[in-house]
C-alpha cells in the first residue's frame, strides 16, 4: 500500500485525512447580539477611544464595535452579560455628570465621562473601561478574519504588512520600504 506523505503525517497526528479535506476553515458566524440603543453607546465609546485624525481611521471605521458585537455572539459570549451592564452603567454615568445619554454627548463631553471613569470618579466602571477599551484595540488591529480592522485600516495605521507566507531578500534589506500584504492570515477565500 503506497502512503503519501500527507496520510503518513495525518497519520501520525491522529487526523484522519478524510477529515483534512473535509474540513475547510471558515470565516467565524457574523451574529450580531446589541440592539441598537446599546449599539449607539458602544459605537460613541469604540470611536473616543481610537478616533479617526490627521494619521488615519479610527477605530469605528476599522470595524471594532463590529468585531465586539460579533464575538460576544461567539467566543465572548460568557462576557456578554458584563459588556451589556458596562454599557448601560456608562450611559447612566453620562445622564448624571454630562445630561445626557452618552452616545448623544459631543465628543468633548464624550472625552469628560471617559476621562472620568479612567480616573477613578466612577469605580463601579473601571473595570468595564478596561475591557471595553482593551476589545476596541483588538477589534482595530486584528485579522480582519475575526470581523474587525476593516479594509485592514489598523495594519495600515501602524504600518504592519499582514502575515507573510514568504519574505524575499529584497524585503529584508534595512530602509526598504515593505509592501502592504493585505491578506487574512485565514488567505483571500475569506474576502479579506
Amino acid at each position: 500500500m503506497d502512503f503519501t506523505r500527507r496520510e503518513v503525517l495525518a497519520t501520525a497526528a491522529l487526523i484522519p485525512v478524510a477529515a483534512i479535506k473535509a474540513a475547510p476553515q471558515s470565516a467565524p458566524a457574523q451574529v450580531t447580539t446589541l440592539d441598537a440603543a446599546q449599539r449607539a453607546i458602544l459605537n460613541a465609546f469604540v470611536d473616543r477611544i481610537v478616533p479617526r485624525d490627521e494619521l488615519g481611521a479610527g477605530a469605528l471605521d476599522a470595524g471594532a464595535a463590529d468585531y465586539i458585537d460579533i464575538q460576544l455572539g461567539g467566543y465572548l459570549s460568557g462576557e456578554k452579560a458584563s459588556i451589556l451592564e458596562g454599557l448601560a452603567a456608562l450611559d447612566t454615568f453620562a445622564k448624571s455628570s454630562q445630561g445626557a445619554n452618552f452616545a448623544d454627548l459631543s465628543n468633548e463631553k464624550r472625552d469628560a465621562v471617559l476621562t472620568a471613569i479612567d480616573a477613578g470618579q466612577a469605580p463601579n466602571l473601571r473595570a468595564f473601561f478596561t475591557r471595553a477599551r482593551r476589545l476596541t484595540l483588538e477589534g482595530m488591529f486584528a485579522d480582519p478574519y475575526y470581523g474587525g480592522n476593516k479594509n485592514f485600516v489598523g495594519w495600515d495605521l501602524i504600518r504592519y504588512p499582514g502575515p507573510r507566507p514568504a519574505v524575499g531578500p529584497e524585503d529584508q534589506r534595512m530602509g526598504v520600504e515593505i509592501k502592504p500584504y493585505h491578506r487574512s492570515a485565514w488567505g483571500a477565500e475569506h474576502n479579506h
